[in-house]
């Protein structure tokens, strides 16, 4: 049996040390670097404002996104877009976004720049006039949605966006009309 000295602080003490507390003890210190190692998490955080354009299947979108704190952005966005190249409108939405992964994609060693990350958000979309319909072309529609959605990087300024979403929608036709209607997000963007 060897016998090892264990310091602590000036005191040095003598004891006996077995195969298995050898290996009870090498684990610890292993699991215990590991441990604080870990505990180093970056705090990751939403950029201060982030300015771009967008193009989609249908429609064409400038946007800026605003940091309120480390996970929530402000995304305000006008453009036009439309359900169908025959409906093209002019539109201001403003989104609240929860980017809630930025934590984990930057420990993992993923990109976070450009607010990549996946985001819950309310987006509240106000759509003008349809372009198309020149006869009724005093049809506005207010749609509130919540969205679930992801936006990715692409080299340096390139990025694309893809999400789903349920929500209202409010049509002022002579008198109100609300139903429900769905979100679908594809946009490939430039980030400046």
């Amino acid at each position: 049996m060897e016998k090892h000295c264990v310091i602590f602080g000036n005191n040095i003490f003598s004891k006996s040390i077995s195969s298995i507390e050898k290996v009870i003890l090498v684990s610890l210190f292993f699991f215990g670097s590991y441990v604080g190692f870990s505990q180093k998490a970056v705090e990751a955080s939403v950029e201060k404002s982030v300015f771009g354009v967008q193009v989609g299947p249908i429609g064409v979108w400038a946007h800026n996104e605003l940091k309120l704190s480390n996970q929530i952005a402000l995304r305000s966005e006008i453009g036009w877009g439309g359900v169908s190249s025959a409906h093209i409108e002019p539109l201001i939405a403003l989104e609240p976004r929860w980017y809630y992964n930025l934590n984990r994609r930057a420990n993992k060693g993923r990109r976070i720049d450009g607010n990549s990350g996946n985001y819950i958000s309310f987006r509240a979309n106000y759509r003008f006039f349809d372009i198309s319909e020149a006869e009724n072309n005093n049809q506005d529609y207010l749609i509130l949605a919540t969205s679930w959605g992801i936006r990715r990087n692409i080299g340096n300024h390139f990025n694309y966006e893809a999400g789903l979403g349920v929500g209202l929608g409010i049509r002022d036709e002579e008198g109100k009309e609300i139903g429900y209607t769905t979100i679908f997000n594809l946009k490939i963007g430039y980030r400046f």
